[in-house]
């Protein structure tokens, strides 16, 4: 490999976490939804045990379930071509093979510590935005 200016570093590892935080964002846009999904199952547990009886709360656990079942069956198209024989969708295969190439280049260029590094960056930013998010989105 050709010997690298300091200057260049720089732009490389700049670029490196461009890729990194863009394609990790997209493969997040779908992979949330099924953690999301294991997360309500247990929330609708729960809710069902409650002994709340009234006409209001029922309705609210109704329209949670309605949301729950929205939810997964946007992902699950998002995610599956063929849900059935599991069969990626070509869109979510490539984000896979995308991310994990950019890991890859990101250790050879830059070294381990430096994807670790990256890596707690990017969920630090994340749960920074959750955090100062001032309306739901």
């Amino acid at each position: 490999m050709k010997r690298i200016s300091p200057a260049e570093q720089d732009l490389i590892r700049r670029y490196l976490l461009w890729c990194y935080k863009t394609t990790k964002e997209d493969l997040d846009r779908i992979d949330r939804y099924f953690t999301q999904a294991l997360v309500d199952r247990r929330l609708l547990d729960l809710f069902l045990k409650n002994k709340e009886t009234s006409a209001v709360y029922q309705q609210k656990i109704a329209e949670f379930q309605v949301y729950m079942g929205t939810k997964e069956k946007n992902a699950l198209g998002k995610k599956y071509l063929n849900l059935k024989k599991k069969t990626l969708h070509p869109g979510y295969w490539y984000l896979q093979s995308r991310l994990a190439a950019i890991e890859q280049v990101i250790v050879e260029f830059l070294g381990r510590k430096e994807l670790k590094s990256i890596q707690a960056a990017y969920e630090k930013e994340m749960t920074r935005r959750i955090l100062e998010a001032t309306e739901h989105s």
